[in-house]
């Protein structure tokens, strides 16, 4: 076992603070089970609040990592990032690399950070100039059969940690599309691929929760209803595919990098 000690700078809820030190939703959470957490030295497994200055103390196997590399060079490293932690203040951190672009701390799939400053200069240039494609496989509620390009706008609610849609520009609001595309759809759900041109916080999920087709296990924007009924623990969103244009990164251009979670392994996509 390995031992690690850290000073909270943040008051918090416990489970919070450990995910800002780099350890997943799902194995701070296995860790208070186990007993694993000490606050100011006594165990500690319930998910209590913290104050700052406290001291944490937790003990965790040396091979628990909350990504796979996929890919890596001396310009980038490419990862499968699995559910429960935050990209920046996180596995950033983990990585000691530069995150490009970001998915949801629940959102598990490919994510690319730059390993150099000229990497990242690189890379954030081809997202700005739509030469990195982003593609995203979901399942969600309901028989959605399209193949479109929607556009909506999104307005930041902060104070919710939330954003809401709209069909037309308010104030506050930027604009956001949405690629959908059915691969498979029944009356219960439907299984989609999306790809997001440029794309805002919690876009995918707060978009199709606006088309009435939330994400099944969204616990966030789905409906009380839908989540009893699929008994979903995780929301089935994954980051499944990068294609890259004429980046500037021997390594990256003109490539194509894809995988796929875990409930969809022996599937074949349409």
């Amino acid at each position: 076992m390995i031992k690690k000690e850290f000073e909270v700078k943040k008051a918090k809820k416990l489970l919070d603070v450990l995910v800002d030190n780099s350890f997943s939703y799902s194995v701070a959470q296995k860790m208070l089970r186990n007993k694993d957490v000490r606050l100011n030295g006594k165990v500690c497994k319930e998910n209590v609040k913290t104050e700052l200055g406290d001291i944490v103390t937790c003990y965790f196997k040396e091979d628990v990592k909350p990504y796979e590399i996929i890919y890596e060079d001396n310009d980038c490293v490419i990862v499968n990032k699995y559910s429960g932690i935050e990209v920046e203040n996180g596995l950033d951190k983990l990585l000691k690399a530069y995150p490009v672009h970001r998915l949801d701390r629940n959102t598990e799939g490919l994510l690319i950070l730059a390993k150099t400053v000229d990497a990242k200069k690189k890379l954030e240039k081809a997202f700005k100039n739509h030469l990195i494609r982003k593609f995203y496989l979901t399942e969600v509620v309901g028989r959605f059969e399209t193949n479109k390009l929607y556009t909506a706008y999104l307005v930041k609610d902060s104070e919710n940690s939330l954003v809401k849609i709209f069909p037309n520009e308010v104030k506050n609001s930027v604009k956001i599309e949405t690629k959908i595309r059915t691969l498979k759809s029944n009356s219960e759900s439907s299984l989609l691929e999306v790809e997001i041109i440029g794309g805002k916080t919690h876009q995918i999920r707060a978009h199709l929760a606006f088309l009435n087709h939330a994400i099944i296990g969204d616990g966030k924007y789905g409906k009380r209803e839908d989540l009893k009924r699929f008994k979903e623990k995780k929301q089935k969103l994954f980051a499944y595919k990068l294609i890259f244009g004429d980046v500037g990164i021997d390594g990256l251009n003109n490539k194509e990098f894809q995988i796929l979670p875990k409930w969809l392994q022996g599937v074949t996509l349409s």
